[in-house]
């Protein structure tokens, strides 16, 4: 069954989700068209295993992602972070207020969205986005790109940010690593109350110990703990983890 929160109202529901999360590794259970693992079953058990070694919530979804969303949440007790993914350009990651209704719909207990700026098919603002997620009993967190964009996505009344996107815009150039500095340049523009996650190329239990350090409350995690080809072959290259 999927996991519900325990109250209706969104202070309550953020509360209680950042009482789960706060400090947590976070895993992402995603695989794109034509990869092996592109298969909605394949990553439910995926999910639910991460969930059984202690992950407080599962990020799933992408272009198979309604699918994905309803298959893991039925299956894990934990929140699903849930998205689709529809084109290449623009906002693409849960880009229209139809979209973060059907995936919060779909079983998501929080709903991740592109807060780029990036022009949306509907025409629709982060504010938007929020009162659709609201009025589906879940959240909105805003993929963001840069410091000014998590900026932008708290006082648009976001409930959690993350730094998803850092590297994978004209924005900000991708680092080698997760971009601690643009962690913690967040951190610095919305203040210490505010729920900020690490997300992205965090390939190293160091380097999520680094983003915690960074001042990041939680770390999302996927392609080195979930995608088997990547792993394999950073074990075979004998690279050592950077954090």
């Amino acid at each position: 069954m999927p996991f519900r929160f325990s109250s209706s109202s969104p202070d309550a529901q953020r509360a209680e989700l950042f009482e789960l999360t706060r400090g947590k590794l976070i895993v992402s259970a995603q695989a794109p068209t034509g990869h092996a693992m592109r298969d909605t079953q394949t990553l439910t058990h995926v999910a639910l295993a991460c969930a059984q070694a202690g992950s407080p919530a599962i990020r799933c979804g992408g272009y198979s992602g309604i699918a994905d969303i309803s298959s893991i949440a039925s299956a894990v007790d934990v929140p699903v972070f849930g998205l689709t993914k529809e084109g290449d350009t623009g906002a693409y990651i849960t880009p229209t207020v139809d979209s973060v209704r059907q995936v919060a719909t779909a079983g998501a207990a929080v709903v991740c969205a592109d807060a780029t700026g990036r022009p949306r098919p509907d025409g629709s603002t982060l504010e938007d986005l929020v009162a659709a997620a609201h009025d589906e009993g879940a959240l909105l967190m805003a993929d963001c790109a840069t410091p000014e964009d998590v900026a932008r996505a708290h006082t648009a009344g976001v409930d959690l940010m993350s730094t998803t996107l850092a590297g994978y815009t004209e924005a900000r150039a991708a680092t080698e690593g997760p971009d601690l500095e643009c962690i913690r340049e967040a951190r610095q523009a919305i203040g210490e109350s505010a729920f900020l996650i690490g997300e992205g190329r965090f390939h190293s239990p160091e380097a999520v110990a680094a983003g915690f350090d960074a001042g990041a409350d939680a770390i999302i995690a996927g392609t080195a703990i979930t995608d088997p080809g990547w792993i394999t072959r950073r074990f075979q290259s004998g690279q050592p983890a950077q954090p």
